[in-house]
């Protein structure tokens, strides 16, 4: 059993936010729609096929979905969410996935997970692609962590990628 207390760093958070939109599928599409969108309207613009309204939308378009990505969401749920600014205590076990704070406690059996994912801070669990928990690696020893990794894959069995 690996247990750690740990509090949330409000800019790792957010990072750890920008990970978690920027790894959803439908948001990936979205941004390489938009990019090809953005690339062909600058060289139509260029060749002087559209007026240059059209360019400027399609800029602004780019822009907003990055700023919206990027700084506007993850700043909206940290703000929202009470979670990130308590103290806790988690066991990850080899039946459960525990966790306390002043407040109380909950637990979940790791088949309640569906995958988790590893960024330079975090451990992201899943329980479906909109509802997930992140823990920070800082809350592990350095040896600990690895025993983490090895328990989670063991536990659940589908590994996001970034």
């Amino acid at each position: 059993m690996t247990s750690a207390f740990f509090t949330y760093n409000k800019a790792k958070v957010i990072q750890a936010l920008r990970y978690h939109f920027i790894s959803r599928k439908e948001i990936k599409a979205l941004i390489i729609i938009v990019n090809i969108f953005a690339i062909l309207s600058a060289a139509l613009f260029y060749l002087k096929k559209i007026n240059p309204m059209a360019f400027l939308i399609s800029s602004v378009l780019w822009f907003a979905l990055m700023v919206s990505f990027w700084y506007l969401m993850p700043a909206i749920i940290y703000n929202r969410a009470k979670t990130f600014k308590d103290r806790f205590r988690v066991s990850m076990g080899t039946q459960e996935f525990y966790i306390e704070n002043a407040n109380g406690s909950r637990s979940w059996p790791w088949t309640d997970f569906s995958t988790w994912m590893e960024t330079p801070h975090f451990i992201h669990l899943y329980f479906n692609s909109r509802s997930f928990f992140i823990v920070p690696k800082e809350a592990f020893e350095d040896a600990e962590i690895h025993n983490v990794r090895v328990l989670l894959n063991e536990k659940i069995k589908n590994k996001s990628r970034v």
